[in-house]
């Protein structure tokens, strides 16, 4: 190890300063989370213009809350255009587009009240009932309806297509997003949740049919004609590891920065660190990656304000 190291630098803010300009003055303060949070803004700024292939994994309880606008506007301006997240970010996309109100809380809430009430509680998003399951379960049995009378054999990634479609109208759909920009959606837990349940719910009925399979052809295709790829993957779980477990097969991830709350210490793959992933080979020994640690809903507006800065000089 060399030990020839720049000095940390004292810094004071001014008034009025940019986000972008905040990032760069973390670069000198340089002190733990500002330091992650500075290489992660310029590691994605790298890669998203150096890759082909752009992966942007997330969680379904982002969906939840207002941060779904962000996410729909990186999509929607091509920075990422492989997206693989959960049934629930479905479940919260379409019921969002269709007219649900999602509701600002607080986590000490009595839930045995809430349910009185008629409430589903999300951490500190509250969700009326009836601006969840019904609006779903109408939405999924109208469209699985269409479906069939195309075709009755659907992968799930054409099924998000179809989804984005009618979704289209709704600038801050994650999904609407992705169809407008021609980005790709992989849902690989697909029945874990309520748009998957509702789903298989309609194909005893209608002979529809979901060819989970089909994506993982897709996936191939996708990994090997890429020539470099990187990953914002925000959260742990299924969405985070078959990011990084579809990678492994062009030899990993040029480029990776997770975003996440989770530890290391219990083994957990939503807790790993990027530095993990290089023992499996799912990203590069040679590749550019960090690990910022913090809630999603701070940390994603500030890069998101970096990257658009980085790349187009303005943010709509």
């Amino acid at each position: 190890m060399s030990f020839e190291f720049e000095p940390v630098r004292d810094v004071r803010v001014s008034k009025n300063m940019r986000i972008v300009d905040l990032i760069k003055l973390y670069g000198e303060i340089h002190g733990f989370t500002a330091a992650s949070l500075h290489r992660a803004a310029n590691i994605l700024v790298e890669g998203i213009k150096n890759s082909d292939t752009k992966f942007l994994a997330f969680t379904g309880n982002l969906i939840s809350t207002g941060i779904r606008g962000v996410i729909a506007q990186l999509i929607d301006r091509g920075y990422f255009n492989v997206i693989i997240t959960t049934c629930g970010a479905l479940d919260h996309d379409i019921a969002r587009s269709l007219g649900g109100t999602y509701l600002k809380g607080v986590f000490e809430a009595d839930d045995i009240k809430l349910k009185e009430h008629g409430y589903h509680r999300l951490g500190n998003i509250f969700i009326p009932i009836e601006h969840y399951g019904k609006i779903i379960e109408d939405f999924t049995k109208s469209l699985v309806n269409e479906l069939v009378r195309a075709k009755k054999r659907w992968s799930v990634s054409e099924v998000c297509q179809e989804v984005g479609r009618r979704l289209a109208s709704d600038e801050n759909s994650v999904l609407g997003a992705a169809y407008r920009s021609g980005a790709k959606v992989f849902v690989p837990g697909i029945v874990d949740g309520a748009f998957g349940t509702d789903l298989y719910v309609y194909s005893q009925f209608t002979g529809f049919e979901l060819d989970i399979l089909n994506d993982m052809k897709k996936l191939a295709d996708i990994i090997f004609t890429s020539k470099s790829s990187t990953a914002l993957i925000l959260g742990g779980g299924i969405s985070k590891h078959h990011t990084i477990w579809w990678n492994q097969f062009k030899g990993g991830l040029d480029y990776a920065v997770y975003v996440t709350t989770a530890m290391e210490w219990d083994g957990s793959l939503s807790g790993a660190k990027t530095r993990e992933a290089i023992s499996w080979g799912k990203v590069k020994s040679t590749a550019k990656h960090v690990t910022v640690y913090g809630d999603v809903t701070v940390i994603l507006p500030m890069l998101a304000t970096y990257i658009v800065d980085a790349l187009e000089d303005t943010l709509d």
